[in-house]
């Protein structure tokens, strides 16, 4: 007997059946429709039966408008479930349906007619509504039948939602002709009958929908003379309660923000300007004067997440289709639709207030991604402050000389998106950084001192790391370790900071440091240098300090291999199953002992998981969980919250095997690519199911915490979608086999897995809450044995 399977390197017999998930999802939801389609029904036999009598509810014209084709609909959808049921209950790999899909597409003339009077029915509806209280009773409370095997016997639902469930359904069944597809061998004989029902839907589809997707238009921007051009950039500016990208130039005695107009092509390209202030009339406003400013609204982490994985995904495509010497304009196409997701995370990431005030009148405010590039912009304006500037306006001709000449003279050319790079431009560094802070020297009095380290990722710079504060000194000697994560980086920045204690100067404006910068320096992370296995020791000048740090890189392949520990005494390295046996635990005790402490007292610490620990106080409680020692609870309460959360982090990267199991990585890579949420859902609860016991138990109880942390993302700014970017590729990650198997590239290895592995974990964290005993009672519609 010949079985088909739909992924690489699973043994035949052990594999899931993922055709098996994605019928039996989309029948779950089918039997649903169904029920939702006879509520409709049930009450057009009585409306009818009045409506030859003395006192109709409704008239027979108004009862064939409203339920118009609902019939068809629902004898065509019965008929389809009632062969395709018997066909997934009593499954074998041979198994065919393809025909019952096509035959499916082939009547959606019945659908046409419906979606064409959908508009009258539903104003017929409301019309009769109206004018009549009986009707109105009948509409607004349709009892639908629940699942045959669920506990809720009906829902009430009105009959305006239950209109749109047939325009709705088309697209979900085009949704699971895709899953199907992608799941289904070419030289079975259900592929070509698939694509062809898949050929109508599609055309069905498009001809009922008008494409409704407002394009947004990027712009691209440029720079000053006689006077003479400082600095320029490009800033997002807050104005009317809106981001927009402006080009900033900054000249010896004005600063200017612009934009690029767009001209037909061409034409010599010119910069409109927006508004400037003679930087003799340039102030920065206080902490206390900013409070009074609008707040900023940080956009959602999760829409962030979503336009770094489209990212990724066109960056993938652009490659393959280079690969195989693709058509140009297919590439110029998908770099085109790169540029706009580019585009919109860099409007839209930042979110570090620089605010700029004109003492004659308006104040403006930009947002920086780092606290790097305001000090910068700060620092540039008050050196030219220093000079004897003059007050001024600008006539309209003198404004416009000024504006035309920012073409020729700026120094940033192009948005900073990685699409604007030339090919042979180093792609960056994937992998894992590892940053020693030694010491400071160069202060002229003693100050409280902490360095923040800094890292570009997808064009904008991110805070990855702290020292702890080093109290009134003029030599700081941190010495501390630190693990970052680099996705496609190219920089390392160190910010030397002097710690305010003052109550006073604390400003409630989100992001707004008011520590003082003391110093700060940035280095190019060349791979050459960077990729050997020793430490690489190095001095960054700063403003007169001289900061000395060491550091090293481990490429993300390395990082795929786990080395399991050679003693079973101890917990790193050792299997989970062994461990939870040895305790007599169901979750390992590390893994509690690690959340109840963040849960205690590292629940509001902002950044929590995300901010590195120190990497000597992580090993020493490695050690001390790994020696079982008496005093690990007080060893806990003094340590540092963020080298908890460390260790917590680091058991789970050093499990032999990821806690989602090697086994069933390319099942979860699968499952959370199917469209249909029905068939995702079937799929997704199935692989729970199929973890090891200790593995599953570990893993619920590690959800809850996160759920729990991210309740708290106003004060902590860790959401679900932060929580499933630092977890995700830890708890789950391709072995090395697989890795080998089909990875080209470190950033294949970033573009291709990490993206879904994040959204493995979210698509957990965002799910209702899961029961291990429900879980693993109810084997949702039909269980499969992997």
């Amino acid at each position: 007997m010949k079985m088909y399977f739909s992924w690489r390197s699973v043994e035949a017999g052990k594999g899931l059946e993922m055709r098996k998930l994605v019928l039996s999802g989309f029948l779950a939801s089918e039997e649903i429709y169904i029920n939702q389609l006879e509520a409709l029904l049930l009450p057009m036999k009585p409306l009818k039966a009045t409506a030859t009598t003395s006192q109709p509810v409704l008239t027979i014209q108004q009862i064939e408008t409203i339920f118009y084709k609902i019939q068809d609909i629902y004898e065509i959808h019965k008929e389809f479930y009632d062969n395709l049921c018997p066909k997934v209950q009593q499954w074998d790999s041979q198994v065919t349906m393809g025909h019952l899909f096509q035959k499916l597409a082939s009547q959606l003339g019945v659908y046409k007619a419906f979606v064409d009077n959908y508009k009258v029915a539903l104003e017929t509806a409301e019309k009769c509504s109206q004018s009549n209280n009986q009707f109105q009773k009948i509409s607004e409370e349709l009892k639908v039948k629940g699942p045959k095997d669920s506990k809720d016997s009906h829902t009430s639902v009105t009959m305006e939602a239950l209109l749109y469930k047939p325009i709705d359904r088309v697209t979900r069944s085009t949704l699971v002709l895709h899953d199907l597809l992608k799941h289904t061998p070419v030289d079975h004989p259900d592929y070509p009958l698939l694509q062809d029902a898949l050929r109508i839907s599609q055309n069905f589809l498009s001809s009922i929908n008008e494409d409704i997707d407002p394009r947004r238009t990027a712009v691209t921007t440029p720079k000053g003379e006689t006077r003479q051009l400082v600095k320029d950039g490009f800033l997002v500016e807050v104005s009317e309660s809106s981001r927009k990208l402006r080009h900033v130039f900054l000249f010896t005695d004005v600063l200017l923000c612009a934009k690029l107009k767009k001209t037909s092509a061409g034409k010599h390209q010119q910069y409109d300007c927006k508004w400037y202030i003679p930087l003799a009339d340039l102030v920065f406003p206080s902490p206390e004067e900013s409070e009074a400013s609008p707040q900023v609204h940080p956009f959602p982490d999760h829409e962030l997440e979503d336009m770094k994985m489209k990212i990724s995904a066109l960056k993938s495509e652009i490659q393959k289709e280079k690969a195989n010497k693709g058509q140009s304009r297919a590439i110029e196409r998908l770099k085109k639709k790169m540029f706009e997701n580019e585009f919109l995370l860099l409007l839209n990431s930042p979110t570090i207030p620089f605010r700029i005030h004109n003492r004659n009148g308006k104040s403006y405010l930009f947002l920086l991604s780092s606290d790097y590039e305001r000090s910068e912009w700060r620092e540039a304006i008050q050196k030219l402050q220093k000079k004897d500037l003059q007050a001024f306006v600008l006539s309209s001709v003198e404004l416009q000389v000024l504006t035309g000449s920012c073409f020729k003279l700026r120094t940033v050319h192009n948005i900073p998106v990685t699409s604007n790079k030339d090919d042979d431009e180093s792609p960056g560094l994937y992998g894992f950084l590892h940053v020693i802070v030694h010491s400071a020297k160069g202060f002229k009095q003693s100050a409280n001192l902490y360095c923040t380290l800094e890292v570009d990722s997808f064009g904008y710079f991110v805070s990855k790391a702290k020292t702890r504060v080093f109290r009134d000194t003029t030599e700081p000697k941190w010495d501390e370790e630190f693990e970052i994560e680099l996705e496609g980086s190219q920089s390392l920045r160190i910010l030397c900071y002097e710690k305010c204690y003052d109550k006073t100067k604390v400003n409630k404006d989100n992001n707004e440091i008011v520590d003082k910068i003391m110093g700060k320096g940035q280095i190019q992370l060349d791979p050459q240098t960077v990729e050997t296995k020793n430490w690489h020791t190095d001095v960054i000048e700063m403003n007169g300090i001289k900061v000395e740090f060491s550091m090293k890189f481990t490429s993300r392949d390395m990082s795929l291999k786990r080395t399991p520990s050679k003693k079973q005494t101890g917990v790193f390295g050792v299997k989970i199953s062994v461990v939870t046996k040895r305790e007599r635990s169901k979750v390992p005790y590390i893994v509690r002992q690690c959340v109840e402490e963040v849960e205690k007292r590292g629940i509001e610490e902002v950044g929590i998981y995300r901010i590195s620990g120190v990497a000597t106080d992580i090993q020493a409680l490695k050690a001390v969980f790994d020696a079982n020692n008496k005093d690990i609870l007080l060893m806990l309460s003094d340590m540092d919250i963020n080298a908890i959360a460390g260790t917590l982090k680091l058991y789970f990267r050093e499990l032999p095997e990821p806690l989602l199991t090697d086994r069933l990585y390319p099942a979860f890579m699968e499952g959370i690519a199917l469209s249909d949420p029905a068939a995702k859902e079937n799929c997704m609860m199935h692989l729970l199911r199929s973890l090891p016991d200790p593995n599953l138990i570990t893993f619920l109880f590690l959800l809850e915490h996160l759920k729990r942390v991210a309740e708290k993302e106003p004060i902590n700014k860790m959401s679900l979608h932060n929580l499933a970017t630092v977890f995700g590729p830890t708890l789950l990650r391709p072995s090395e086999v697989e890795s080998k198997a089909h990875l080209t590239s470190a950033a294949d290895i970033w573009s291709h897995d990490v993206m879904a592995q994040v959204q493995v974990l979210l698509y957990y964290l965002q799910h209702p809450p899961i029961s291990f005993a429900e879980l693993k009672r109810n084997t949702l519609y039909f269980s499969t044995d992997v």
